[in-house]
């Protein structure tokens, strides 16, 4: 009876073993076919990515030279190829594939990848094709608001796919990711960040423009002419100004103004504690101080309000360009004729402004002269019929460099402008680290013209709590001559020397950032310091005489980031900055 017992045991375990080997064996040719099969599908994907990333480029060329016949025949071989890519990542195997160890997270970033490019192929592209671009731009003097308000839902519903599409993308983590689809997932975010933008720009114009330009009622703006000659943190000196009224989508001008006939405000306008602690009362008193900080809204509210007082001309907003803007608009709209002054022309607009001018004119006629040139090409942009892409192009130019800057009295107005570069601001809360380097001109002279500017900034350790060190390098060489310039440009002299350029840098940290110390051509400078809005600044005193160049390094933290690739936010100024950003890889990596 034991032994019947023991070989039917015997046989029971060898009956076991037989289930767990043809269980296991099951189970390992499915996982075996499954994983044959997501590698096909994976090589499938991997074309149909490629092929839609070659075609996206294709398609953004020919939107913007305005081949809209083979735009479309290029998107519907990109919706195809982008499907396909989301077809191959879409199936069970592949979903199976997904919850496994080791590959999972790459397999679901692919797929993510693939439903982005998709999504944007079906619902953002075709749109933006659709959009009359000629509708953005105004003809002969009026802007078809009729016509704008009826794009702006279609250019809402991009922007709204680009942004969730985005948002999405965010969601991926990518710290554990092989370095092939980390880079591909990097690249696309990168995409999306800039499509994002322009989409997001346009929204906001589509929105805001209709009541901007009168739609509703009458609106009356101060253009503000920024003069880079003189620094400035938003750009430059507010040497003169000129009325603009809309209504029904027309602008015409109105009387114009300078900031020296402001005079002096005494007592000065009421400003911020942070402000008043880096710049005392000066932005308040003089109306060619009131952008020493780079908040464009505090400093166009104060210059509005300077107005009102002296003049009487309430306005609802303030409109800032520097002459590098103008001569932007003059390389679409052609030469402008300014009356009684000198043609400007796009080749030479920023010479005869910034240089010429001070050598044949006196101040009170430089002052007049910039007034009426910004007045003389903003006219002619609005009543002279240009390639609508190409001046789409310019001003997305300006705003990339902060060469245009607006400010609307309504607060409603300005929220839906947020944190873009139209608004002149750094952002309260940074998604990446930011860092302002901002030029104040301290000689009380117009040498600005002459220097040259460039920047460096990279990514050091990640820090036990979370920040990471930023080293920055800033450079300033001046091109002025040794003598020979007349006292308007000369100005002051409050560096000691007529010559002898002296530049107020200042430098923001990011959001909850702190400034280590600095160096001024390797030896440690005194540096004065301050906050605002979360941001911790320092300003270092640069005097650079001509023909010279001095460097100055500061060493920052940044708040609490995993980022690695951090954004620097500049002055503009006459010539363009010359940067580099050493990116590194980041912290969760």
């Amino acid at each position: 009876m034991t032994r019947r017992r023991r070989r039917r045991s015997r046989r029971q375990t060898r009956v076991r073993v037989r289930r767990i080997l043809l269980t296991g064996l099951v189970v390992v040719s499915l996982l075996l076919t499954t994983g044959g099969w997501v590698a096909f599908r994976g090589w499938q994907a991997r074309a149909h990515l490629l092929n839609a990333a070659g075609l996206a480029r294709e398609l953004s060329s020919q939107v913007v030279g305005g081949d809209a016949g083979r735009a479309q025949r290029t998107l519907a071989a990109l919706q195809e190829q982008a499907g396909a890519a989301r077809g191959a990542t879409g199936d069970p195997g592949w979903w199976v594939a997904q919850r496994a160890p080791y590959a999972g997270d790459d397999l679901t970033a692919v797929r993510q990848i693939a439903v982005a490019v998709d999504d944007l192929a079906r619902l953002a592209f075709p749109t933006l094709l659709r959009i009359d671009l000629a509708s953005l731009v105004p003809r002969q003097g009026n802007l078809d608001l009729a016509r704008l308000r009826a794009v702006s839902a279609e250019v809402s519903a991009a922007d709204r796919a680009v942004r969730e599409t985005d948002a999405r993308l965010r969601r991926v983590p990518s710290g554990r990711l092989v370095g092939q689809v980390r880079d591909a997932l990097d690249g696309l975010r990168t995409e999306l960040d800039r499509l994002a933008g322009l989409t997001a720009a346009a929204d906001q114009g589509a929105r805001l423009l209709p009541p901007l330009l009168g739609a509703d009622g009458p609106r009356r703006y101060l253009l503000v002419s920024q003069n880079p000659a003189e620094l400035r943190s938003t750009g430059g000196m507010f040497g003169a100004y000129a009325v603009l009224s809309a209504e029904n989508g027309r602008i015409r001008l109105a009387e114009q103004g300078t900031s020296t006939g402001l005079g002096r405000f005494d007592p000065p306008l009421r400003v911020s504690q942070e402000m008043r602690a880096l710049w005392s009362d000066l932005p308040g008193t003089f109306p060619a101080d009131v952008n020493l900080s780079p908040d464009f809204p505090a400093a166009a509210a104060l210059y509005r309000e300077m107005v009102r007082r002296k003049t009487g001309t309430t306005v609802d907003g303030v409109l800032a360009v520097d002459p590098v803007a103008l001569s932007y608009l003059l390389g679409v709209i052609g030469p402008v004729t300014v009356p009684g002054r000198p043609a400007l022309a796009a080749s030479t607009a920023v010479r005869t402004l910034l240089s010429d001018s001070y050598r044949t004119l006196g101040v009170q006629a430089q002052d007049d002269y910039f007034a009426k040139a910004a007045a003389a090409v903003f006219t002619e942009f609005f009543t002279k019929t240009a390639d609508p892409r190409e001046l789409l192009t310019v001003f997305n130019r300006s705003v990339t460099e902060r060469r245009i800057l607006f400010w609307s009295a309504r607060p409603e107005e300005q929220r839906v402008l947020g944190n873009s570069r139209l608004t002149g601001t750094l952002p309260e809360t940074d998604t990446v680290p930011t860092v302002g380097v901002f030029l104040n001109d301290g000689s009380g002279a117009k040498l600005g013209y002459y220097l040259r500017f460039s920047a460096t900034l990279t990514v050091g350790d990640c820090q036990s709590d979370g920040r990471r060190e930023l080293r920055l390098r800033v450079t300033v060489h001046s091109t002025a001559p040794k003598s020979g310039l007349d006292e308007s440009v000369t100005g002051l002299a409050l560096s000691g020397d007529p010559y002898t350029a002296r530049t107020f840098v200042s430098v923001y940290t990011p959001t909850g950032g702190t400034v280590l110390g600095g160096r001024l051509d390797g030896r440690d400078t005194a540096m004065g310091s301050g906050t605002d809005r979360r941001r911790q600044v320092t300003v270092a005193n640069v005097e650079v005489k001509p023909g010279r160049t001095r460097t100055l390094d500061v060493s920052l933290l940044t708040g609490t980031t995993a980022s690695g690739t951090p954004e620097l936010v500049l002055t503009p100024t006459v010539t363009p900055w010359t940067t580099q950003v050493a990116t590194a890889p980041s912290c969760e990596q």
